[in-house]
């Protein structure tokens, strides 16, 4: 069973998505922010990552660079529901960065899951 990586200072958005993902089949861990997400991969056979990239202290972007630097095979999943700073595209940067895919909160379910079955097949 493929095994999903959320990585999101929302409590409660984890729970919905982790309930989600569970119900389509996956192995699912959480963390509340980048340095545990970090240690989470780093400790754990991940297949997937979802990253939240506006997160207080390390934002998801500098968790997407630290996993490519040493995970260069590490598939991605970015999502963001904006932030404090202005016009900033933090989707843009993400992909920049290495996500395969993006998604703006909130996002359709059926898309989601469709992304990932496209990088971690059941």
């Amino acid at each position: 069973m493929p095994r999903i990586l959320i990585v999101d200072d929302e409590q409660e958005f984890r729970k919905l998505l982790r309930a989600m993902l569970e119900k389509a089949g996956y192995d699912v861990l959480e963390a509340p922010d980048a340095p545990r997400g970090f240690a989470l991969y780093c400790e754990n056979l991940i297949d997937l990552l979802i990253v939240d990239l506006v997160m207080p202290k390390v934002s998801g972007a500098a968790l997407i660079h630290m996993l490519r630097y040493k995970f260069p095979d590490a598939k991605i999943i970015a999502i963001s529901g904006g932030g404090p700073t202005g016009n900033f595209d933090f989707l843009a940067a993400a992909r920049v960065l290495g996500a395969h895919r993006t998604f703006l909160k909130p996002f359709k379910r059926i898309e989601l899951l469709s992304a990932i079955k496209e990088l971690v097949p059941v």
